[in-house]
């Protein structure tokens, strides 16, 4: 059959655009595939994890603070889940971040002391080797930030932006002045007479290994910097993990005017600059929220907020109803404010009663954040978020402990399930139900000894573990040590 000219011409017209509305389609299916990969990608959780410093357990709404108004926390942790039974791994600084950093007790990796203030001058830092919660995000493709206290090495190697983030705002050392212009007005008078090493609490604050000229109140820089973080974030294809490290309230106590004010009512100056310094990062908070808002993060970003341990009583921290404080193997010493907060995910006005450790947080983040867990990693937590939803103790006839060295003998508290072993200052082992008696004044040792044998003996294997300290908080500390010929664990875990 023989078509004519013009058919043959309309024919060939039908065929181009079937052939063009093919390729359209492709490209549109093309197209969404690689957009439902992106959103697949885009749907793991943002995680911030919000650090105080000497932050006591009492000295928040959500947990009972009735002279420090905390609006912007209170409202996180009251539509969250609010931690009664937090722990961190010490009651002090550095080895308690350390802790956070690697998942591990920090007396298995030689930190269990504060590295000494300017530890540039001894050159060490936590082991290159541990692979911090950081990395492991990020070389699963999240973005990464700290901003804030370190406090885990100030050499280059042991720098943030060396152990897995992108973006390193904040100051190296294990405190800091608060007023920019008073304590630049230090150091460069004690650069221009020539002091070499010059005290890290005046020093310059960094970003990425650069000096910065800091103008604002610590405090309120750092929650700029975390809201210029979040907005930054919040334009890569990525999911971000912040580390924000306050280093208030820690001391100094130093507090803006306007803050004071506030608190006039407190007769106590101690109590009164430590409330100014607490209702700050509370102001930051609210900051970083209407951030997440305006930037569509808000819905899905896992918030922990806590301390890194208790409160210290004699520069306004209260930790009621928790016996002691900082640098106790007490309750105080080691529980601290916490809660998590990720709406639709995290369960809403509830609080938790069984223990959480901040050891849980890298095995957690690490499923939540799709990563993979780095190859012989030794963790000390578990991943609890399967049994947090659900309610259910993750740590059920696990171990949680507090170990603190003293000068000739060691502070103990090694808690299962209800029961807490504690020995303090080298005298006999008490035990107490911490369910009950969360400011342990009930000694059960003679009602139940065989579980307080029990405790110690593990507690006794888990020492075991331990190696000796890669450095001290100061040089005397480290000669004690020598001479008392620390840690003398055969002493610590006798039972009469």
């Amino acid at each position: 059959m023989i078509f004519p000219l013009k058919y043959m011409k309309n024919m060939i017209s039908l065929l181009n655009i079937s052939k063009m509305a093919f390729l359209g389609l492709l490209f549109v299916s093309v197209s969404c595939a690689g957009t439902a990969e992106k959103k697949a990608k885009d749907s793991r959780p943002n995680i911030l994890v919000i650090l105080c410093d000497d932050l006591g357990y009492s000295d928040v709404g959500f947990n009972g603070a009735k002279d420090i108004p905390t609006p912007a926390l209170d409202g996180l942790a009251e539509s969250g889940t609010i931690f009664s039974a937090g722990y961190v791994t010490h009651p002090f600084c550095g080895p308690s971040r350390a802790s956070i950093m690697t998942g591990r007790y920090p007396h298995t990796m030689g930190v269990q002391f504060n590295l000494p203030p300017n530890s540039e001058t001894i050159g060490k830092g936590v082991p290159v080797e541990e692979t911090f919660i950081s990395k492991t995000l990020q070389e699963s493709g999240y973005y990464t930030g700290a901003i804030g206290k370190w406090h885990l090495g100030s050499v280059p190697k042991y720098h943030p932006n060396k152990r897995g983030f992108d973006e390193f705002f904040g100051f190296l050392g294990g405190g800091h002045e608060y007023f920019p212009d008073e304590y630049r007005e230090k150091y460069e008078k004690q650069k221009k007479a020539g002091k070499k090493v010059i005290f890290e609490y005046l020093l310059p604050l960094e970003h990425n290994g650069k000096s910065v000229r800091e103008t604002e109140y610590l405090t309120d820089a750092f929650s700029r910097e975390a809201v210029r973080f979040v907005d930054d974030a919040s334009k890569k294809e990525k999911p971000f993990f912040l580390y924000l490290a306050y280093n208030a309230p820690h001391v100094p106590l130093q507090a803006k005017k306007e803050d004071l004010e506030k608190f006039s009512q407190i007769k106590d100056e101690h109590r009164r600059t430590y409330a100014a310094m607490v209702y700050a990062v509370d102001r930051g908070v609210e900051e970083i929220i209407e951030s997440l808002k305006a930037n569509g993060q808000f819905d899905n970003t896992l918030i922990v907020f806590l301390s890194d341990n208790g409160g210290k009583l004699s520069k306004g921290a209260t930790n009621y109803p928790l016996r002691e404080g900082k640098g106790s193997a007490c309750e105080g010493g080691y529980r601290v404010p916490m809660f998590f907060h990720w709406p639709n995910k995290v369960p809403a006005g509830e609080h938790f009663n069984h223990p959480v450790s901040a050891l849980d947080f890298y095995p957690t983040f690490t499923q939540l954040g799709g990563a993979k867990m780095p190859e012989g990693k030794i963790l000390d937590g578990k991943n609890i978020w399967s049994d947090f939803i659900s309610g259910k103790d993750a740590h059920k006839g696990d171990m949680i402990y507090c170990l603190r060295h003293r000068t000739g003998f060691t502070d103990v508290g090694a808690r299962r399930d209800q029961w807490k072993a504690l020995r303090l200052n080298n005298e006999p082992w008490k035990l107490y139900d911490v369910d009950k008696d969360m400011a342990e004044k009930f000694d059960k040792s003679a009602e139940h000894p065989e579980i307080l044998k029990e405790l110690i003996s593990e507690a006794e294997k888990w020492s075991q573990t331990h190696i000796q300290p890669r450095w001290w908080h100061d040089e005397q500390t480290g000669i004690d040590w020598k001479e008392n010929k620390m840690p003398r664990f055969n002493e610590t875990f006798a039972v009469e």
